[in-house]
């Protein structure tokens, strides 16, 4: 075992989780979530986070759960869905939101972990998603300059994972996790199974290890569906 490997979610956070800090929560939908470190994060306490994330969990599970033990006061995120308490606490006041389109918001995170401070969108100009922020015009046309997003802290979710960091997504955990991995001053990556080093093959690899400082295998994921829509059975024939 290396320095990076840890036993579970909440050793994994000891020593870098204060109140105030800007937490990365990958994931899309309840697709990917780092669900230890979540429940991790509720037990211990920590307040006043801003959280960057696609959305913020469904009723009941994800994040929802720091939301609803009111340990958020900002959301960064592209997508409220169908989360009452997140409706509820911005409408009372009680939530900042920064609200942004889900292309603009990818790009933003992928901008923190390359270290590019701004770049130029045509997304949002002429609506309410360029109040306050400068525009130039390119070849004719008007682009919004966006900044880019960092953290004091990632939390990823992956398949698979060494003692070194390197880790392999499946599916539709790969939309956030590991543009966030690269964007977070400290990144603890939770992983389904822990495999021995050299077993990943490296031309699989999604995150390369420098980007994990710690890691741990998870335990009992829930990975539920936040809507499930299957079509109707067809009636049997008759014979």
């Amino acid at each position: 075992m290396t320095r990076k490997v840890y036993a579970d979610a909440m050793s994994a956070l000891a020593g870098i989780v204060f109140d105030g800090m800007t937490l990365m929560s990958g994931g899309f939908g309840l697709a990917g979530n780092p669900e230890n470190l979540i429940r991790a994060l509720r037990d211990n306490g920590v307040k006043s986070m801003t959280v960057i994330s696609n959305n913020c969990g469904a009723e009941g599970f994800g994040l929802w759960a720091l939301l609803a033990n009111g340990q958020i006061r900002k959301m960064i995120s592209s997508y409220i869905g169908e989360n009452k308490t997140f409706e509820s606490l911005y409408l009372a006041g009680r939530l900042e939101l920064e609200l942004n389109p889900q292309g603009t918001l990818a790009e933003r995170i992928r901008a923190g972990g390359a270290g590019i401070p701004a770049f130029y969108t045509k997304v949002g100009v002429g609506t309410v998603v360029a109040d306050g922020k400068p525009t130039e015009v390119f070849e004719g046309e008007t682009y919004l300059r966006e900044t880019w997003l960092r953290a004091d802290l990632a939390i990823v979710k992956a398949w698979k994972g060494d003692s070194e960091g390197n880790l392999i997504y499946r599916k539709t955990a790969r939309n956030f996790n590991p543009m966030m991995a690269t964007a977070g001053k400290i990144t603890i990556a939770e992983v389904e199974e822990l495999v021995p080093d050299g077993s990943l093959d490296p031309d699989a690899v999604h995150t390369p290890g420098i980007f994990v400082d710690r890691i741990f295998q998870g335990r009992d994921y829930e990975k539920r569906i936040e809507q499930r829509t299957v079509r109707s059975r067809p009636a049997p024939e008759k014979v």
